[in-house]
């Protein structure tokens, strides 16, 4: 993701440079209001290259999945690359209206930027793309604030980001029609082109309905449980168009047409006969309440499978750990599910970290899952019990003479103290694997 993000904004950089080189630069003006000028230029390209990059990656090409590690990993760099380009846009505001007005009192608005002169429909288009790109920066700004405060509900967050095509056409046509003339003729002209195509592309595509039809499939919930108050368990058959899938993968299910589609992780493993199974936990206004909602026999419709969380990528000359925290256990399930129904040499330590291992709902069904499989040796670490996993409890099944591989599913905050505390003590006898800890 940030080497993505990175190359992008590099490349976006180094061709607005070229064009300064080659074209001198906004010319007319004084020293301080061409830095304003090519600062204002600046900001807006790499607001509408990121938000390009963020439409196209809305679409979710599978075939990203790949060198992008999952499409967990795929809309992961979608969401950091429209949060890079709203504050871009930002940027680029504040250097319209801030700066130009902190110039007009410190230096007076002689030496300004002489504007390009356009008459007919080209200034008709120019003076609507200008309006246009104002409002529209105004709505993705909320957007925004929409989407990192936790407080709004999702069906609002939907809405709202349903709009999102909309307003990216409207700023792919402000970032055209107001760009220098000069671009079109040089490399900076030919990025703006293939970014825009890129992002109108994934635009249309939205609007049209056309994303994840083609891994669509329909079926009805068969079978519905409560193993705690914070987790409903439930199992889908689907129709024909369900091409099955491999352990560790998630799909996107719709159980209500009005709510959309959300993630979950599949805990079962594939038998052929297109039966699925979930197990969701209670994190947020619709999840919570899904299982008052929800009977035996209610219509699902799940796209799918993605994912690169996958017990084939195994590197089988590393030792393997394998840690789940929390709701991260089920890849694991469903890895679990997959080897007892093809038994193997697969030998791997499984952590899971639970808050209170007495009454996890999960710890017999992985017991039982281990027993009948010798090589996967489970820890539970309970918090209230005083088990929270350290890297010493890591370290303390490590073989030195092998490499280790490390899969980690769950909080965010522990994959980064596992990873630092493994680094510290490791000593450079074991490595991990790019897939193993996700950022």
């Amino acid at each position: 993701m940030k080497f993505l993000l990175g190359s992008l904004l590099a490349i976006v950089s180094l061709a607005w440079g070229m064009d300064v080189l080659a074209t001198g630069g906004s010319s007319g003006g004084t020293l301080p209001w061409v830095i304003r000028q090519e600062a204002l230029y600046l900001s807006g390209l790499l607001s509408i290259a990121l938000m390009s990059l963020a439409m196209f990656l809305s679409t979710r090409p599978a075939w990203l999945e790949t060198p992008l590690g999952g499409m967990d990993r795929v809309y992961r760099t979608h969401k950091w690359a429209g949060i890079l380009a709203v504050s871009f846009a930002v940027v680029h505001w504040l250097v319209e209206e801030i700066v130009g007005d902190i110039l007009k009192a410190m230096v007076g608005r002689e030496g300004r930027i002489p504007k390009e002169q356009f008459t007919g429909f080209l200034e008709v288009m120019r003076d609507l793309a200008k309006d246009m790109g104002e409002w529209a920066f105004y709505l993705v700004l909320a957007m925004l604030v929409i989407t990192l405060w936790k407080r709004f509900p999702y069906k609002t967050w939907r809405v709202v980001h349903q709009a999102m095509p909309v307003l990216y056409l409207m700023l792919a046509l402000h970032a055209a029609m107001l760009a220098p003339t000069d671009y079109w003729t040089q490399p900076v002209g030919i990025l703006i082109a293939l970014l825009g195509v890129a992002g109108i592309y994934g635009a249309l595509y939205s609007l049209v309905g056309r994303i994840g039809r083609a891994r669509r499939a329909s079926g009805t919930v068969t079978a519905i449980e409560q193993p705690s108050p914070d987790v409903l368990a439930v199992k889908c058959q689907l129709d024909n168009n369900w091409r099955g899938h491999r352990p560790g993968q998630f799909a996107f299910i719709s159980f209500d047409e009005k709510e959309g589609a959300h993630p979950f992780t599949i805990a079962s493993a594939d038998r052929g006969d297109r039966s699925i199974s979930f197990q969701i936990k209670a994190l947020g206004d619709y999840t919570r309440t899904l299982g008052k909602r929800l009977k035996v026999g209610h219509a699902v419709k799940v796209e799918g499978p993605y994912g690169r969380f996958d017990m084939a990528r195994q590197d089988s000359s590393a030792q393997q750990i394998w840690i789940a925290g929390g709701i991260g256990v089920t890849p694991f399930l469903a890895w679990l599910d997959s080897l007892q129904q093809t038994p193997s040499q697969v030998s791997a330590d499984l952590h899971y970290c639970t808050r209170d291992r007495t009454n996890d709902p999960f710890v017999a069904r992985l017991e039982a899952s281990c027993a009948a499989l010798p090589g996967i040796r489970l820890h539970i670490h309970g918090a209230q019990q005083g088990e929270a996993l350290s890297a010493a409890d890591v370290a303390d099944t490590l073989n030195g003479s092998r490499r280790l591989e490390i899969w980690f599913c769950g909080p965010q905050g522990l994959a980064e103290k596992l990873k630092q505390e493994l680094g510290r003590i490791g000593q450079g006898r074991f490595s991990c694997k790019p897939p193993a800890i996700p950022s």
